[in-house]
């Protein structure tokens, strides 16, 4: 008996993380941020400094796959880095993106289906 499998051509972490910049730094630009430093490297935080208004701005970006919580976050990770935004006064923003197959959630995600996207905007921590 022979037994083939069909490879699924799934994206990467890194891939949907730059998916999610991409996402995030769209509606940055679209509100009228100005960019200080974008850092694409997954966990490797703030992925966004920027500035509106002369005030100062970090964001976190973190990318998730359907059935994930694209708005849950690590509370300890978060805490870190308001301690960090506040020695610079700056203001900490969240960024989830979620993803899924487009024609059912519940189907992997593949690089040559379309995809469908959960993002809420930017939420103030």
């Amino acid at each position: 008996m022979y037994v083939s499998t069909i490879l699924v051509d799934k994206p990467s972490q890194q891939e949907l993380h730059q998916l999610a910049m991409q996402t995030v730094g769209q509606d940055l630009e679209a509100q009228g941020y100005e960019f200080i430093a974008v850092n694409s490297q997954p966990k490797k935080d703030p992925q966004f400094v920027c500035k509106l208004n002369k005030k100062l701005f970090f964001v976190l970006v973190r990318a998730s796959v359907y059935p994930e919580n694209p708005n849950s976050f690590d509370s300890v990770l978060i805490n870190q880095l308001k301690s960090h935004a506040e020695k610079f006064k700056a203001e900490l923003f969240y960024a989830g993106v979620g993803f899924a197959h487009a024609e059912r959630y519940d189907l992997p995600l593949q690089k040559s289906q379309p995809y469908a996207v959960n993002y809420n905007g930017l939420q103030k921590v």
